[in-house]
């Protein structure tokens, strides 16, 4: 039995093509979302897509970063995460100055409302001097599940079902805190569940029908049971998958972490003109904070 909070469990429906992967995150969803002072809808659409990019992120094979971003015309323009092999996960968002929609009218982690009309966008970084991967897509769907649904099924053929959940969570004697969940599966021909891009979506009859049951009984999953810190991830599959023999592998952590640091910053300044730094400069003083974890940084020109 594995922690419940802060892990990723990858799966397999039995003895067939079906991978899946389950995200329950805690203090690592709280950090991020508690950094920043967000309304409650855009804290639940971030704490998603947190949650999503983690799901997907735990796929990678070497070392590296899953980068999930959706571009919108909405009351908010952009929606950032990224996952880096090794469990470091972050997240953040950006709004307009105005705009005629307003975040708080949301009834939840609304994507058509919150960003409208734009694009979702997923790019693996391999690191330095090796060539990125990145599919573009409209972003389309009511929910975050939805628009990485239709992400899959337009840039990988890739059949997918997604569920995700994020709230405020009270344990007896403390604060109510943010966590958020999520359960994945997708249909993975070939050998060791690999597939060539383009390849068929399902090749037989056979397939289909383990994919019909398998995606039938993920969306059964309530969202409580997503965010419930006393059910653990192997009790939630057994529920969905017992009768098809659910197998586990090895857990991966999560944490809260970002990749920014003074010198980082240091090195964007000095690619400016002094004239420049003096234009951004209050009193002598050039005021950085990061967008992700709001560290702030502060320099004298």
């Amino acid at each position: 039995m594995t922690s419940t909070d802060d892990i990723i469990l990858p799966f397999q429906v039995g003895n067939t093509t079906i991978r899946g992967r389950l995200v329950r995150l805690g203090p690592a969803i709280n950090e991020i979302l508690s950094r920043h002072d967000y309304e409650d809808p855009l804290s639940m659409l971030v704490g998603e897509t947190a949650a999503l990019v983690a799901m997907l992120g735990a796929s990678l094979k070497f070392d590296g970063k899953l980068i999930l971003q959706m571009q919108g015309d909405g009351p908010v323009s952009m929606v950032v995460a990224d996952y880096t092999v090794g469990g470091a996960l972050r997240a953040t968002s950006t709004t307009p100055e105005t705009h005629e929609w307003k975040i708080e009218d949301a009834k939840g982690p609304e994507l058509h409302y919150l960003l409208r009309k734009g694009h979702m966008v997923m790019t693996i970084d391999q690191g330095a001097d090796m060539e990125r991967y990145q599919g573009v897509t409209p972003l389309e769907g009511a929910t975050v599940a939805e628009g990485a649904v239709n992400y899959f099924k337009q840039s990988e053929q890739i059949p997918t079902a997604i569920k995700l959940a994020i709230g405020k969570v009270s344990r007896p004697g403390e604060e109510p805190e943010w966590r958020a969940g999520g359960i994945m599966v997708q249909f993975m021909p070939g050998d060791g569940g690999t597939r060539e891009r383009g390849e068929a979506e399902l090749l037989k009859v056979q397939d289909q029908d383990e994919w019909d049951n398998a995606s039938a009984k993920l969306a059964t999953t309530q969202l409580d049971e997503l965010l419930d810190p006393t059910l653990t991830p192997e009790e939630l599959l057994y529920r969905l998958y017992h009768e098809d023999n659910v197998m586990v592998y090895e857990t991966l952590p999560v944490h809260f972490e970002c990749t920014c640091a003074r010198e980082k910053v240091a090195a964007v300044l000095e690619q400016s003109t002094d004239a420049e730094l003096q234009e951004i400069a209050k009193d002598g003083v050039i005021d950085v904070t990061c967008d992700f974890c709001k560290e702030k940084y502060e320099f004298k020109v």
